[in-house]
C-alpha cells in the first residue's frame, strides 16, 4: 500500500523519514531535519545545531481535561512543523515577552540536538523553568539550548502548567480522582514531559539512560519535590538544582479549603474560559502550615499522598529520596530580588516578626546602623533563609547516601558589577545566552563573563556526562561533606571555599526544627 504524503513535503523526504532507522533524515534539504516520536513525525530546523520546537507529549488539558492529569498525546498523520515554539501556558506575562500567545493547549517540549545524530547516545540535559509557578515558558531567549547542544549534549525544555491551570486543589476534583487526589497537575506535566525523553529521545541523538535534569527557582523546586516522589523512578539519573527553596508545603485539605472558595461547582467553573480563570490565579492558593519566612503570594506544589507522599525537608533528612549525582548551588545575594529598600525600624520589626525567639541571634548576626545596610542586611536573611538553608539541606543530606553531591555559589555580576550575583543571574551564564534578555537587566557582558559562561556550560556538560563535573582547566570542585560544607565558588574568580554563612544557616536549620508541619 503506498504511504500517504504529508501535504507540504516532497515525497523523497516522507521515503527517507520512512526508511531512517533513528528517525533523523541525513539525506535531506539542509532546510528539513525529520524525527518520527511516537505520535507521529517532525520537522525541524537545520543548522550545526538542529531544533525540534513545540512537539505536544500530551493531549491538549482543555474542557474535560481540565485539571486531570496529562494524557497521551494526539496522533497525527503525516509530518508536524516543529519550527516554532508552542503556545505559553496560561498566565499574565512574566518580566521577559516571548512573542508567544497562552492559552492551555500548551504542553509542549522542544529539543536542540547536533546535526550528526546517527546513531548517536549522547547525554541528555531536561530543563524545568523558574515562574513562581505562576510563569515560565521554553520559548523565552534565554533558554536557547544551542550553545549547551553544542558541548555534546541532547537539552530538552518543557512547558508545564502554572498557576490555577497547575495547582488547584478542590474537593470535587479530588473525588472524582481514582487517587481521591487533587493539584499537582504541573508536576505531573513534568513527569509526562520526562516519559516523553525516556520514549522518544533516542531519535534524536539522546542516550535515554543518561538524562539529567536542571531547573532554577520554582524549576529546581520542582526537582527536589520530584526527587522524594515515588513516580519518576528511572526517569532522570543525575540533577542540577539552581537556587531550590525547599519550604514546608500545604496539605491536601488545606489546598482543598482554598480551593474550594472558588466555587462547589466544578462543572462551572470547566465552562469558563481561560481568560476568566487566569483572573483568579491569586485567589486559591493555602496558606502554609509552617514557616512565614517570606509571604508567598503563588501556588506551589502540595502533599498530596500521590505525587508528593510527604514533606520534601523531611524526605531529605530522613533519606527518602533519589540519591542521584546531584549540583546544589545558589547566588550569592539571591534575598535582593525580593527585597524592597528598609529602614532600620521596619528591618528590626521584620526580623523579629518572621523569626521569634531567633530574631536575636539573626540581628547579632546581620546588624544594621543604617537605612542601606538594613537593606542589604534583610537581603542576606531572606536569601539565606529561603535558597541558602535548602541549598545546604539538600547537599548535607545527600551527601550521606551519594559520593557525587557537589556544591556552587555563584557570585559574578555581568560585566564586574558592583553587586554579586541576585537570584536568576546564573541562567544566562549557564545557557551562553548573555546576549539575550534576562531577568535581571545587565550591561553587554565583557570576556570575563564570556570565559566564565563556557567554563560553566562545560563543567555542567561534563557533569551529565559522567556525574563529575572536574576537568580541564577547572579548579577541583570537591565532593561534599557535612564537615566543611565546601563548594566551588564562581565569580571573577573561580575558587574553593568552605562554610559558606554556616553560623546564618545553622540558625535558620533550627528555625525550620522548630517550624515543622
Amino acid at each position: 500500500m503506498k504511504a500517504p504524503q504529508p501535504a507540504g513535503y516532497p515525497a523523497h523526504l516522507v521515503l527517507l523519514w520512512l526508511i531512517s532507522p533513528t528517525g533523523l533524515t541525513a539525506g535531506a534539504p539542509a532546510t528539513t531535519p525529520i524525527v518520527a516520536t511516537t505520535a507521529g513525525a517532525v520537522a525541524g530546523t537545520n543548522g550545526e545545531i538542529r531544533t525540534f520546537k513545540g512537539i505536544p507529549y500530551a493531549a491538549p488539558p482543555v474542557g474535560p481535561l481540565r485539571w486531570r492529569p496529562p494524557q497521551p498525546p494526539v496522533s497525527w498523520q503525516g509530518v508536524r512543523d516543529a519550527t516554532r515554539f508552542g503556545d505559553d501556558c496560561m498566565q499574565t506575562p512574566y518580566v521577559i515577552a516571548t512573542g508567544q500567545k497562552a492559552s492551555e493547549d500548551c504542553l509542549t517540549v522542544s529539543v536542540w540536538t547536533a546535526a550528526r545524530a546517527r546513531g548517536a547516545h549522547r547525554p541528555v540535559m531536561v530543563f524545568l523553568y523558574g515562574g513562581g509557578f505562576i510563569g515560565g515558558s521554553c520559548a523565552y531567549p534565554l533558554y536557547d539550548g544551542a550553545k549547551l547542544a553544542a558541548q555534546g549534549v541532547v537539552v530538552v525544555c518543557l512547558n508545564y502548567r502554572v498557576g490555577i491551570f497547575g495547582f488547584l486543589a478542590h474537593p470535587m476534583l479530588s473525588a472524582e480522582s481514582p487517587r481521591r487526589t487533587s493539584g499537582n497537575y504541573g508536576l505531573l506535566d513534568q513527569i509526562a514531559a520526562l516519559e516523553w525523553v525516556r520514549a522518544n529521545i533516542a531519535a534524536f541523538g539522546g542516550d535515554p539512560e543518561r538524562v539529567t535534569v536542571f531547573g532554577e527557582s520554582a524549576g529546581a523546586v520542582s526537582i527536589a519535590v520530584l526527587m522524594t516522589s515515588p513516580l519518576v523512578a528511572g526517569l532522570f539519573r543525575q540533577a542540577i538544582l539552581h537556587s531550590p527553596a525547599v519550604l514546608p508545603l500545604a496539605s491536601l485539605a488545606q489546598a482543598e479549603q482554598s480551593g474550594a472558595a472558588l466555587g462547589a461547582d466544578l462543572a462551572a467553573l470547566r465552562q469558563m474560559s481561560a481568560t476568566e480563570l487566569l483572573a483568579h490565579n491569586g485567589e486559591f492558593f493555602p496558606t502554609r502550615s509552617a514557616s512565614n519566612v517570606m509571604t508567598i503570594a503563588f501556588p506551589a506544589p502540595i502533599v498530596d499522598g500521590y505525587v508528593v507522599p510527604g514533606q520534601p525537608r523531611a524526605a531529605f533528612e530522613t533519606g527518602a529520596v533519589s540519591a542521584i549525582p546531584t549540583i546544589v548551588g545558589i547566588a550569592a545575594d539571591e534575598g535582593r530580588m525580593f527585597i524592597a529598600e528598609q529602614s532600620v525600624a521596619t528591618y528590626r520589626a521584620w526580623v523579629r516578626n518572621k523569626f521569634g525567639p531567633l530574631a536575636d541571634e539573626l540581628l547579632a548576626l546581620h546588624p544594621a546602623a543604617t537605612d542601606a545596610a538594613a537593606t542589604a542586611a534583610a537581603s542576606a536573611i531572606l536569601g539565606d533563609a529561603v535558597f541558602g538553608e535548602s541549598a545546604r539541606l539538600i547537599a548535607r543530606e545527600l551527601s550521606l547516601h551519594q559520593l557525587k553531591t557537589f556544591c556552587y555559589l555563584f557570585s559574578r555580576g555581568v560585566a564586574g558589577g558592583p553587586l554579586p550575583a541576585t537570584h536568576s543571574e546564573v541562567l544566562p551564564f549557564v545557557f551562553g545566552s548573555l546576549d539575550k534578555p534576562s531577568f535581571i537587566p545587565h550591561p553587554p557582558p565583557d570576556r570575563t563573563d564570556l570565559r566564565l559562561s563556557a567554563t560553566m556550560r562545560q563543567a555542567w556538560v561534563r557533569f551529565a556526562t559522567s556525574g563529575d563535573p572536574n576537568g580541564d582547566s577547572l579548579p577541583h570542585w570537591p565532593t561534599y561533606d557535612r564537615a566543611t560544607d565546601p563548594y566551588l565558588e564562581f565569580g571573577t574568580r573561580i575558587r574553593a571555599g568552605h562554610a559558606y554563612h554556616r553560623a546564618q544557616l545553622d540558625a535558620l536549620a533550627q528555625f525550620y526544627a522548630g517550624n515543622q508541619p
